[in-house]
This record gives structure tokens, sequence and C-alpha cells, in this order.
């Protein structure tokens, strides 16, 4: 990209805002004939208005436009840009298998090297540190990629695409988080199809959870509800394969996430059958565990009930999940999954009109796991809606959390 000329790079991140030549020309203010010509290079741009106008339609840092390094500011240091977001794009972009069939594949990392960085790379999206993840995002899954396909026909092809389809959890997790719903939902079907040939099931079923949640993102909680349910009737004790822990986790999972997509669309008695089920699939595991990445237990089982009554509107019931929770087992949880949990109660709070207590948990949730709060643009909305209901002038704490966030006081 920087090596184009900027009528090039116009037209190239015009596309990828999925705007027409005549959509683009009518935010601008111009004709389809100015905006084609400028594109093709036969027109330049040679007035910084002009240019900056641009980049404002496409949504843009200018510099980006320009070609040259965007300048990042000191509070997104934990957050993600324009920039790593494209990258991550262009490497969930890449047909390496395909291209392997026509030419000899390029030498990939060693297999012991990939599992190293896929273990960390966990590590970090579940210590929710998004920033560094987000900039480690697009090596790693070139360099998976390349091994998959370099092993793809030999006796480590499974382990290689096991680790691929991880990867590609990750950067769903990850962009789903951050509000990149199709990126999400492009990672996570990726790693459907990969998890099938690691011949693992409870990979394949806990990459099902990742499209469930990106569907949820993208609003499309029917079809959420019906992905997770049907996975999960898959992996129900009972069938051939033994009821490990493990897959009782994964089950699970596909469950609460399946009683949250329940919730967005009102159903409150499938929420309560779900929960239900994953109360007794927590039994079966015992303490909360971590099998496939999934911090599942009877911990996590509260936490989603808590979740699920806020999705209801039921603020007041959310709170008092959240009051009921064994503080030990709250404290076994990773960051992650604690931070998050501090942003749902913070909206059931502002639910009830307790906006003191839901500035509370998103400072609870700021100081345990800062990108959970500030990157995560529900809780920018969160952090609004207690700003505008915040009677005088907000408290100290919060009114520098609102500066960090960029969220007007």
């Amino acid at each position: 990209m920087d090596g184009l000329p900027i009528g090039r790079r116009v037209a190239y991140w015009r596309g990828r805002r999925r705007m027409s030549q005549q959509v683009f020309a009518d935010r601008l203010g111009k004709s389809k004939s100015w905006v084609d010509k400028v594109e093709r290079g036969v027109r330049r741009l040679d007035k910084f208005s002009v240019i900056y106008e641009i980049a404002d339609v496409l949504q843009l840092d200018v510099q980006l436009l320009l070609g040259k390094d965007v300048e990042r500011r000191p509070d997104s240091a934990n957050c993600v840009d324009q920039v790593e977001v494209e990258e991550i794009r262009a490497a969930l972009e890449r047909y390496d298998q395909i291209s392997a069939f026509f030419y000899a594949a390029p030498e990939p990392p060693p297999l012991a090297e990939v599992h190293k960085a896929v273990g960390h790379a966990w590590l970090t999206y579940q210590h929710a540190r998004y920033g560094v993840l987000a900039r480690a995002l697009p090596r790693l899954l070139r360099d998976a990629q390349a091994t998959d396909t370099a092993y793809a026909h030999t006796e480590e092809g499974r382990e290689a695409a096991h680790l691929l389809g991880q990867v590609y959890q990750i950067a769903s997790s990850t962009l789903r988080k951050l509000g990149e719903h199709e990126l999400s939902w492009l990672a996570a079907d990726r790693s459907i199809a990969v998890s099938q040939r690691a011949g693992d099931q409870l990979l394949a079923g806990i990459a099902s959870y990742r499209v469930g949640s990106a569907l949820l993102a993208l609003g499309r909680a029917r079809a959420s509800l019906e992905v997770n349910v049907n996975i999960a009737n898959r992996l129900a004790p009972g069938g051939a394969e033994p009821t490990t822990r493990e897959r009782l986790s994964v089950y699970g999972m596909l469950l609460l996430n399946g009683a949250m997509a329940a919730a967005r669309i009102g159903d409150n008695a499938t929420v309560r059958d779900l929960v239900s089920g994953a109360e007794e699939a927590a039994a079966g595991v015992g303490g909360d565990q971590n099998h496939y990445w999934t911090s599942f237990g009877p911990t996590n089982v509260l936490l989603h009930r808590a979740a699920a009554s806020v999705e209801l509107g039921e603020g007041r019931l959310a709170v008092d999940t959240h009051a009921a929770i064994d503080p030990e087992g709250f404290a076994s949880l990773l960051p992650e999954r604690r931070a998050h949990h501090y942003l749902d109660i913070a909206r059931g709070y502002a639910q009830i009109g307790d906006v003191e207590h839901a500035s509370e948990m998103l400072l609870e949730g700021d100081r345990l796991a800062p990108s959970e709060i500030r990157c995560r643009p529900i809780a920018h909305e969160v952090l609004s809606d207690v700003l505008r209901r915040t009677r005088g002038g907000p408290p100290a704490t919060i009114a520098e959390l609102a500066e960090h966030m960029g969220v007007g006081v």
C-alpha cells in the first residue's frame, strides 16, 4: 500500500468501505467522473483541504491515506488503530493453501515455535491486552497459515491445522471485542473449516462458539442461538464419546452462548433452560477450569446468568446475581472474564438508575484490565450513559476515565 499512488489508495479504501464511486462522490460533493479520474491518476490531488475531506469521508487517518505511518495516540497504546485492523484483515485475506498448489510453499517456522506463540497469544487475550495482541496477530496468522500449508500432507498436519484453528479463534475473539464484527465472523468461520481438518471435535465446537459470538455481535441473535444449540446437542453427555471435563467445558460454553442469544431476543424460558443445562455441566467439571480456553465452571455460569439478565433488561436480577457470586471463585478467573463481568454489571446498575455503582463497576474493570473497558465500544456507550445521567459534575475518577476514553463529560 505504501508504494501506491494516492489515487489507488483512495480506490482501495473506498472499496474497503463498500462505497460505490457514485456514493463516494455524493458524500464529497463531487461528480462520479471526478472520483474516477482521481482513482485512475488522471487528476492530481494537490490540495490538502480535499485530501482531508476524503480522509474524513473514508473515516481514515489522513497519514494512512497518504501512505505514511500513523502516529498513535499515547492513550491508544492498549487499544487498536486502523493500521492494525487492516494488517489483520490482510493476513485473513491470504490464500496460501491454493497458492501452494501452484508454487512451492515458503519455509514455515518450526511447529514448536508456533505452538509457543499460540499459547502466549491465548494468555495475552485472557489478560485483555488487546493492543499487544493486535500487533502480534498479523505475523502469527501468517506463520500459522504457512505452517498449516507446509505440513498439510505430513504426520504433523493435524497439529499444524489445530494451531491455525486456534489462531483464527484468537483473532475472532479479539476483533469482536474491538467492534470489528464482520472480520470476527470471517476468522471464526475459517476456524471451523480448519478445525475439521485437525480432527478435533472440541476445537470445532469452540470454533462454533466463536461463530455464535460473532453472529450475536452482528445482531443475528436467532442464527447465533441455532448454531450454539445445534453444536451443543452434538457434544451433549451420553453420546458415543466419553464425557470428559474438556467436553463438558465446550458443551457448557455453547449453552451459555446460546443463552445470551436467547436473552437478546427476549426468550426468558430458553435462557433458563440453557443456563440450567450449563449448571449441570459445570457440576461435572468441578471448579472453574480453562479447558479449551473457556474459563468454564460454576462461577462463569453465574457470570453469564447475570449477563443474560442484563440483556433481558432485568438489571436488579443481574445485580442480585452478582452479589451471590463466591469471591474466591471470582478471583480465580482470568482478568478478561472478570473485567467483562464488571462491564455487564455496570450496565445492570445503569438499568436500575444506580449510576454511582455503575461508575464503580467501570472503575473496577478498568483497574483490573484497562483494555476491556477503554477499548470496547459497549463500554464507551455505558460510560456515556452514566455521564449523561450523573447529576452535577462526575467524580474525578470517572471524569479521568472518560478523558482517557475520549468520552465527552
